[in-house]
Protein backbone atom coordinates (compact mmCIF):
# COMPACT_ATOMS: atom_id res chain seq x y z
CA UNK A 1 0.00 0.00 0.00
CA UNK A 2 1.16 3.26 -0.81
CA UNK A 3 1.25 6.24 1.27
CA UNK A 4 0.87 9.91 0.75
CA UNK A 5 4.33 10.41 2.01
CA UNK A 6 5.76 8.02 -0.58
CA UNK A 7 4.01 9.89 -3.42
CA UNK A 8 7.13 12.05 -4.47
CA UNK A 9 9.09 8.16 -4.65
CA UNK A 10 6.31 6.75 -7.62
CA UNK A 11 5.37 10.14 -9.57
CA UNK A 12 7.86 10.28 -12.84
CA UNK A 13 9.04 7.15 -11.63
CA UNK A 14 8.87 3.41 -13.49
CA UNK A 15 5.96 1.35 -12.83
CA UNK A 16 6.74 -2.45 -13.26
CA UNK A 17 4.32 -5.03 -13.44
CA UNK A 18 3.57 -8.57 -11.61
CA UNK A 19 7.04 -10.18 -13.34
CA UNK A 20 8.68 -7.20 -12.89
CA UNK A 21 9.05 -6.11 -16.64
CA UNK A 22 8.17 -1.94 -16.89
CA UNK A 23 5.20 -0.92 -17.60
CA UNK A 24 5.73 2.56 -17.92
CA UNK A 25 6.32 5.51 -16.07
CA UNK A 26 3.88 7.23 -12.82
CA UNK A 27 2.38 10.37 -14.24
CA UNK A 28 -0.45 11.35 -11.66
CA UNK A 29 -1.60 9.79 -8.09
CA UNK A 30 -5.36 9.83 -7.62
CA UNK A 31 -6.20 10.28 -3.80
CA UNK A 32 -9.30 9.09 -1.98
CA UNK A 33 -11.78 11.69 -1.37
CA UNK A 34 -12.80 10.71 2.42
CA UNK A 35 -9.82 9.14 3.66
CA UNK A 36 -6.96 10.82 1.55
CA UNK A 37 -4.87 8.08 0.66
CA UNK A 38 -3.65 7.08 -2.49
CA UNK A 39 -6.07 4.99 -4.45
CA UNK A 40 -5.16 5.15 -8.38
CA UNK A 41 -2.03 6.01 -10.29
CA UNK A 42 -2.00 6.47 -13.78
CA UNK A 43 0.68 5.33 -15.92
CA UNK A 44 2.00 6.87 -19.12
CA UNK A 45 1.97 4.03 -22.07
CA UNK A 46 2.17 3.48 -26.07
CA UNK A 47 4.29 5.60 -28.12
CA UNK A 48 6.54 8.08 -26.16
CA UNK A 49 3.97 7.93 -23.20
CA UNK A 50 0.72 9.09 -25.37
CA UNK A 51 -1.85 7.00 -23.41
CA UNK A 52 -2.29 7.14 -19.13
CA UNK A 53 -3.87 4.01 -17.83
CA UNK A 54 -5.23 3.92 -13.98
CA UNK A 55 -4.36 1.13 -11.93
CA UNK A 56 -4.86 0.19 -8.33
CA UNK A 57 -2.43 1.20 -6.19
CA UNK A 58 -3.90 -0.71 -2.59
CA UNK A 59 -1.46 -3.89 -3.35
CA UNK A 60 1.40 -1.97 -5.02
CA UNK A 61 5.02 -1.48 -3.40
CA UNK A 62 8.04 0.58 -3.69
CA UNK A 63 11.14 -1.16 -4.97
CA UNK A 64 14.00 0.52 -4.80
CA UNK A 65 13.43 3.22 -7.32
CA UNK A 66 9.92 2.10 -9.44
CA UNK A 67 6.53 0.76 -8.25
CA UNK A 68 5.90 -2.53 -8.56
CA UNK A 69 1.50 -3.82 -9.08
CA UNK A 70 0.41 -6.82 -8.69
CA UNK A 71 -1.11 -7.02 -12.18
CA UNK A 72 0.36 -8.07 -15.82
CA UNK A 73 1.37 -5.56 -18.45
CA UNK A 74 -1.06 -6.57 -20.93
CA UNK A 75 -3.82 -6.53 -18.25
CA UNK A 76 -3.30 -2.51 -17.42
CA UNK A 77 -2.39 -1.46 -20.70
CA UNK A 78 -5.99 -3.08 -21.50
CA UNK A 79 -8.07 -1.07 -18.70
CA UNK A 80 -10.58 1.06 -19.75
CA UNK A 81 -10.06 4.27 -21.19
CA UNK A 82 -10.67 7.23 -19.27
CA UNK A 83 -10.14 11.22 -19.25
CA UNK A 84 -7.86 12.22 -17.00
CA UNK A 85 -7.79 15.77 -18.60
CA UNK A 86 -11.95 16.28 -17.20
CA UNK A 87 -11.75 18.14 -14.10
CA UNK A 88 -8.86 16.16 -12.70
CA UNK A 89 -11.58 13.94 -11.23
CA UNK A 90 -13.07 10.19 -11.39
CA UNK A 91 -17.00 9.79 -11.73
CA UNK A 92 -18.46 7.37 -9.56
CA UNK A 93 -19.25 5.09 -12.82
CA UNK A 94 -15.63 5.30 -14.11
CA UNK A 95 -14.10 3.89 -10.71
CA UNK A 96 -16.60 1.28 -10.53
CA UNK A 97 -15.68 0.64 -13.87
CA UNK A 98 -12.31 0.45 -12.63
CA UNK A 99 -12.51 -1.48 -9.79
CA UNK A 100 -14.62 -4.29 -11.88
CA UNK A 101 -11.92 -4.59 -14.56
CA UNK A 102 -9.80 -5.16 -12.01
CA UNK A 103 -11.77 -7.41 -10.07
CA UNK A 104 -12.12 -5.27 -6.80
CA UNK A 105 -15.60 -5.29 -5.76
CA UNK A 106 -16.97 -2.90 -2.93
CA UNK A 107 -19.35 -4.52 -0.13
CA UNK A 108 -20.60 -3.19 2.57
CA UNK A 109 -20.03 0.47 4.33
CA UNK A 110 -16.22 -0.54 5.13
CA UNK A 111 -15.59 -0.87 1.47
CA UNK A 112 -13.32 -4.00 1.75
CA UNK A 113 -12.61 -6.19 -1.36
CA UNK A 114 -15.16 -8.68 -1.72
CA UNK A 115 -12.91 -10.41 -4.43
CA UNK A 116 -9.64 -11.16 -5.02
CA UNK A 117 -7.84 -12.31 -1.10
CA UNK A 118 -4.80 -9.66 0.01
CA UNK A 119 -6.65 -6.69 -1.92
CA UNK A 120 -8.02 -3.69 -0.51
CA UNK A 121 -11.39 -2.26 -1.79
CA UNK A 122 -11.59 1.75 -2.25
CA UNK A 123 -11.92 3.83 0.92
CA UNK A 124 -15.26 5.12 2.10
CA UNK A 125 -18.24 3.36 2.30
CA UNK A 126 -21.40 2.66 0.58
CA UNK A 127 -22.81 6.44 1.98
CA UNK A 128 -19.50 8.07 0.55
CA UNK A 129 -20.32 6.53 -2.99
CA UNK A 130 -23.95 7.26 -2.70
CA UNK A 131 -23.21 10.71 -1.61
CA UNK A 132 -21.24 11.26 -4.88
CA UNK A 133 -17.62 10.38 -3.80
CA UNK A 134 -14.61 10.90 -7.02
CA UNK A 135 -10.90 10.30 -6.90
CA UNK A 136 -9.20 13.19 -7.51
CA UNK A 137 -5.51 13.99 -8.75
CA UNK A 138 -3.26 15.99 -6.26
CA UNK A 139 -0.13 17.44 -8.08
CA UNK A 140 2.80 17.53 -6.32
CA UNK A 141 3.47 21.69 -6.56
CA UNK A 142 0.57 23.39 -6.91
CA UNK A 143 -2.43 24.13 -5.10
CA UNK A 144 -5.74 23.01 -5.19
CA UNK A 145 -8.68 24.36 -7.35
CA UNK A 146 -11.29 26.03 -5.28
CA UNK A 147 -14.29 25.58 -7.17
CA UNK A 148 -13.60 21.63 -7.34
CA UNK A 149 -13.26 21.59 -3.65
CA UNK A 150 -16.61 23.78 -3.25
CA UNK A 151 -18.18 21.65 -5.76
CA UNK A 152 -17.28 18.63 -3.98
CA UNK A 153 -17.99 20.22 -0.43
CA UNK A 154 -21.42 21.49 -1.40
CA UNK A 155 -22.00 17.16 -2.55
CA UNK A 156 -21.06 16.07 0.75
CA UNK A 157 -17.44 14.22 -0.37
CA UNK A 158 -15.13 12.59 2.00
CA UNK A 159 -13.12 14.57 4.33
CA UNK A 160 -11.23 17.58 3.75
CA UNK A 161 -7.45 18.35 3.80
CA UNK A 162 -7.25 21.01 6.81
CA UNK A 163 -4.86 23.76 6.29
CA UNK A 164 -4.53 23.94 2.92
CA UNK A 165 -4.34 27.14 1.35
CA UNK A 166 -7.41 28.70 -0.95
CA UNK A 167 -9.58 26.22 0.82
CA UNK A 168 -12.91 26.69 3.31
CA UNK A 169 -15.06 24.61 5.08
CA UNK A 170 -14.05 20.72 4.51
CA UNK A 171 -12.22 20.50 1.01
CA UNK A 172 -11.83 17.46 -0.75
CA UNK A 173 -8.86 15.36 -1.06
CA UNK A 174 -8.14 15.38 -4.54
CA UNK A 175 -5.62 16.80 -6.54
CA UNK A 176 -2.95 15.76 -9.22
CA UNK A 177 -0.41 13.88 -7.88
CA UNK A 178 2.58 14.52 -9.80
CA UNK A 179 1.85 16.47 -13.26
CA UNK A 180 5.06 17.18 -14.93
CA UNK A 181 3.48 20.64 -15.77
CA UNK A 182 6.17 22.63 -17.86
CA UNK A 183 9.34 20.34 -16.72
CA UNK A 184 10.78 17.56 -18.77
CA UNK A 185 12.66 14.57 -17.26
CA UNK A 186 16.02 14.26 -19.11
CA UNK A 187 16.84 10.13 -19.23
CA UNK A 188 20.16 8.72 -20.17
CA UNK A 189 21.31 4.58 -20.03
CA UNK A 190 24.31 3.51 -18.00
CA UNK A 191 26.72 0.74 -19.43
CA UNK A 192 26.78 -1.98 -17.21
CA UNK A 193 29.47 -4.72 -17.85
CA UNK A 194 29.09 -8.31 -16.42
CA UNK A 195 31.30 -11.23 -17.25
CA UNK A 196 30.43 -14.62 -18.29
CA UNK A 197 32.17 -17.83 -17.66
CA UNK A 198 32.93 -20.41 -20.26
CA UNK A 199 34.98 -23.12 -21.06
CA UNK A 200 37.93 -21.30 -22.97
CA UNK A 201 40.29 -24.90 -24.21
CA UNK A 202 41.64 -27.96 -22.25
CA UNK A 203 44.84 -28.99 -20.77
CA UNK A 204 46.36 -32.70 -20.20
CA UNK A 205 48.74 -34.27 -18.92
CA UNK A 206 49.94 -37.87 -21.02
CA UNK A 207 52.87 -40.59 -20.31
CA UNK A 208 54.25 -42.27 -22.27
CA UNK A 209 57.60 -44.56 -23.34
CA UNK A 210 60.77 -43.40 -24.68
CA UNK A 211 63.76 -45.65 -24.83
CA UNK A 212 67.40 -43.98 -24.15
CA UNK A 213 70.82 -45.60 -24.34
CA UNK A 214 72.31 -45.78 -21.12
CA UNK A 215 76.27 -46.36 -21.20
CA UNK A 216 77.72 -47.56 -18.13
CA UNK A 217 81.63 -48.88 -17.01
CA UNK A 218 81.47 -51.50 -14.28
CA UNK A 219 84.76 -53.50 -12.98
CA UNK A 220 84.29 -57.60 -14.03
CA UNK A 221 86.96 -60.04 -13.18
CA UNK A 222 88.70 -63.01 -14.73
CA UNK A 223 91.76 -65.50 -14.42
CA UNK A 224 94.57 -66.63 -15.63
CA UNK A 225 96.99 -69.33 -15.34
CA UNK A 226 100.31 -68.14 -14.53
CA UNK A 227 103.24 -71.29 -14.77
CA UNK A 228 105.61 -71.23 -11.72
CA UNK A 229 108.74 -73.38 -11.61
CA UNK A 230 110.55 -74.23 -8.20
CA UNK A 231 113.79 -75.91 -7.63
CA UNK A 232 113.03 -79.38 -5.55
CA UNK A 233 115.52 -79.57 -2.24
CA UNK A 234 118.14 -82.28 -2.13
CA UNK A 235 115.81 -84.12 1.19
CA UNK A 236 112.67 -83.62 -0.99
CA UNK A 237 114.82 -85.70 -4.02
CA UNK A 238 115.85 -88.48 -2.09
CA UNK A 239 111.98 -88.99 -1.56
CA UNK A 240 110.49 -88.65 -4.92
CA UNK A 241 113.56 -91.07 -6.63
CA UNK A 242 112.59 -93.76 -5.29
CA UNK A 243 109.80 -95.95 -7.34
CA UNK A 244 109.76 -93.43 -10.20
CA UNK A 245 109.54 -93.70 -13.88
CA UNK A 246 110.04 -91.17 -16.69
CA UNK A 247 105.96 -90.87 -17.54
CA UNK A 248 103.06 -88.55 -19.24
CA UNK A 249 100.50 -86.60 -17.12
CA UNK A 250 98.38 -83.97 -17.33
CA UNK A 251 96.60 -81.29 -14.78
CA UNK A 252 93.31 -79.33 -15.44
CA UNK A 253 92.51 -75.85 -13.44
CA UNK A 254 89.24 -74.56 -13.83
CA UNK A 255 89.63 -70.77 -14.85
CA UNK A 256 86.75 -68.52 -13.63
CA UNK A 257 85.63 -64.59 -15.29
CA UNK A 258 82.86 -62.19 -14.27
CA UNK A 259 80.77 -61.01 -17.13
CA UNK A 260 78.37 -57.46 -16.92
CA UNK A 261 74.42 -58.68 -16.50
CA UNK A 262 72.35 -55.67 -17.74
CA UNK A 263 68.96 -55.70 -15.40
CA UNK A 264 66.18 -52.60 -14.94
CA UNK A 265 64.41 -51.84 -12.16
CA UNK A 266 61.59 -49.21 -12.23
CA UNK A 267 61.47 -46.80 -9.64
CA UNK A 268 59.73 -43.53 -9.10
CA UNK A 269 61.20 -40.72 -9.85
CA UNK A 270 58.45 -37.48 -9.16
CA UNK A 271 54.47 -36.83 -9.07
CA UNK A 272 53.77 -34.90 -11.79
CA UNK A 273 49.97 -32.98 -11.25
CA UNK A 274 48.22 -30.21 -12.95
CA UNK A 275 46.84 -27.17 -10.74
CA UNK A 276 44.70 -24.23 -12.56
CA UNK A 277 45.40 -21.07 -11.78
CA UNK A 278 43.55 -17.69 -11.72
CA UNK A 279 44.82 -14.79 -13.29
CA UNK A 280 43.42 -11.63 -13.92
CA UNK A 281 43.49 -8.69 -16.49
CA UNK A 282 42.48 -5.71 -16.88
CA UNK A 283 40.26 -5.67 -20.34
CA UNK A 284 38.89 -2.42 -22.35
CA UNK A 285 34.75 -3.05 -22.92
CA UNK A 286 33.15 -0.72 -25.09
CA UNK A 287 29.95 0.50 -26.08
CA UNK A 288 27.26 2.56 -26.69
CA UNK A 289 24.79 4.43 -24.51
CA UNK A 290 21.83 7.32 -25.35
CA UNK A 291 20.83 10.36 -23.52
CA UNK A 292 18.30 12.63 -23.78
CA UNK A 293 19.37 16.43 -24.48
CA UNK A 294 16.90 19.10 -23.71
CA UNK A 295 17.29 22.09 -25.39
CA UNK A 296 14.65 25.50 -25.30
CA UNK A 297 13.50 27.38 -28.53
CA UNK A 298 12.66 30.71 -27.45
CA UNK A 299 10.39 33.23 -29.70
CA UNK A 300 11.16 36.73 -29.27
CA UNK A 301 8.32 38.92 -28.32
CA UNK A 302 8.82 40.99 -31.44
CA UNK A 303 8.31 38.49 -34.05
CA UNK A 304 4.82 39.02 -35.43
CA UNK A 305 2.08 35.53 -34.69
CA UNK A 306 0.93 33.75 -37.83
CA UNK A 307 -1.92 35.79 -39.29
CA UNK A 308 -1.15 38.80 -37.84
CA UNK A 309 -1.25 41.96 -40.48
CA UNK A 310 2.26 43.66 -40.05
Amino acid sequence: MITREQIPQVVGHPVHDAEGKKVGDAKHMYLDDNTGNPEWVTVKTGFFGSNETFVPTRSARLVQDHLEVPYAREKIKGAPNVDVDSGGHLSVEEEQHLYRYYGIERSGDKGESAGAPGRAAAAGGAAGAAAGTRRSARDTGAGTDEKSAAANAGAGTGIGAAGMPGRTGAPERGVAAGAEGEALTRSEEEMHVRVERHASGKAQLRKYVEVEEVEQTVPVRHEEVKVEREPISASEREALRSGREISEAERYVTLHEESPVVETEVVPKERVRMRVEEHVEQKKVRGRVRREKIETDMESPSDPLPGDTP
